[in-house]
């Protein structure tokens, strides 16, 4: 936009400059032209007196002085025919002075000056003064050279200003949009400054923090509503531990004790995560990934499914937190589980360029899937949705194909952890 508004102001200038100049620079090279003239005829003039009333011997002397400057000949015509000068033929404009009188002629190598010096006793004589076209145009270059070294000048001078003024302009607006982007990644703290640039920008400043604030106290509230989930969860979490400490079975009320210890952990890591705000959020791809599947390895053996992994040695950072990927792994195995008969193999593989894949030996399922909430297996959908969400929230992508253990194989790329 600042290029854009000073080539707009070069073109007008450039227009305005040349409406001035030309008709400035052609008006200086017909007064150099006049004051040439305008010479050549007061020396020709001047020297009609002595036509009029000199002798011979004395005008010849005359024309001799004045044509020592050869580049501006002058000769005399006398109505008996002789010529004094170096322009001895008659041209056409001579006889036309000596019946009509006195006027200029102008030729492509200057201009011819005739003045007619009538009243002799044998007829009119014509006296011819040449002006050459380098006298004509005499200071022509300079005078045309310092007016275009003024346009140039005060082009510089127009577009100079025009860029401080676009400067102006575009700075805010820039802030604006740095406040913008600062926003989209989540700094609601940022505020644009409202008291620079014109009154639009700085409406539109104005505007931006009123969203930008009104953002920031829908997400608090938001966040305050999901930390009421704790207290309205707390008397059925109750309930469900006294039934599950008053079963016969020991190993069941264990075994369901667990369950809702679990459940009310992750309760509280949402609320937790929920109200907190974060930075960029990161883990060890290998711990959590490790740590998923050995946990389903269990449900595993009860069900006789081969499960075979493939994970990095040392830790792997990616730049997504460990709940989120936790749950991605769990919703990727929990489809396997749910999707396929028992006995079904597995494999899950994490690779050094954090590319996680999870594929089963079952039947497969539509490559289309993963659209939230649409399943084709009679399930919620959410499975697959959670885990795209997971791999988008890290910067990567998730796909899903054909297995070659023969059924389907789900594939999420996660992006490095990267440092501010």
């Amino acid at each position: 936009m600042r290029w854009r508004l000073a080539l707009l102001v070069a073109a007008a200038m450039t227009l305005v400059l040349l409406a001035f100049l030309v008709p400035l620079a052609l008006l200086l090279r017909g007064v150099a032209a006049d004051r040439a003239v305008s010479v050549a005829m007061t020396q020709a003039q001047s020297l009609g007196i002595l036509v009029a009333t000199a002798d011979p011997q004395s005008l010849r002397l005359a024309v001799e002085q004045l044509n020592v400057d050869p580049s501006r000949p002058v000769s005399v015509y006398q109505p008996d025919g002789a010529v004094v000068g170096p322009f001895t033929d008659r041209t056409p404009a001579v006889r036309l002075a000596a019946r009509t009188g006195s006027f200029s002629v102008e030729h492509a190598a200057g201009r011819e000056v005739l003045v007619a010096v009538q009243g002799l006793p044998q007829g009119t004589a014509v006296i011819r003064v040449f002006v050459p076209l380098g006298e004509l145009r005499q200071g022509v270059t300079r005078a045309w050279l310092v007016l275009a070294l003024l346009g140039a000048g005060l082009l510089a001078v127009g577009v100079a200003v025009a860029d401080r003024l676009a400067v102006m302009v575009v700075r805010p607006i820039r802030s604006l949009a740095s406040v913008s982007d600062a926003l989209a990644g989540g700094d609601l703290d940022r505020r644009a400054p409202a008291s620079s640039g014109p009154p639009e920008v700085r409406a539109v400043a104005a505007a931006l923090n009123h969203l930008a604030a009104r953002i920031r106290h829908l997400l608090q509230s938001e966040r305050e509503r999901v930390a009421d989930l704790s207290h309205r969860m707390r008397t059925p979490m109750t309930a469900l531990r006294l039934d599950a400490e008053g079963l016969r079975d020991p190993a069941d009320a264990d075994r369901i004790l667990a369950h809702v210890a679990a459940l009310d952990r992750a309760v509280t890591t949402v609320i937790e995560d929920a109200r907190r705000e974060r930075d960029v959020p990161s883990c060890d791809a290998t711990a959590v990934v490790a740590e998923r599947v050995r946990f389903w390895t269990v449900l595993a053996e009860d069900q006789g499914r081969p499960v075979e992994t493939d994970l990095p040695a040392g830790p792997l950072p990616v730049a997504v937190s460990a709940t989120e990927l936790a749950a991605c792994v769990d919703a990727l195995l929990g489809n396997v589980f749910a999707h396929t008969e028992e006995g079904v193999a597995l494999a899950v593989t994490l690779d050094a360029h954090r590319v996680l894949t999870v594929q089963d030996a079952g039947a497969g399922f539509d490559p289309s899937a993963g659209a939230r909430g649409v399943s084709n297996a009679g399930s919620t959908g959410l499975g697959l949705d959670i885990a795209r969400r997971t791999a988008e929230t890290a910067g990567g992508t998730l796909t899903v194909d054909r297995s070659p253990l023969g059924g389907a194989r789900v594939t999420v790329t996660l992006s490095a952890l990267t440092e501010p």
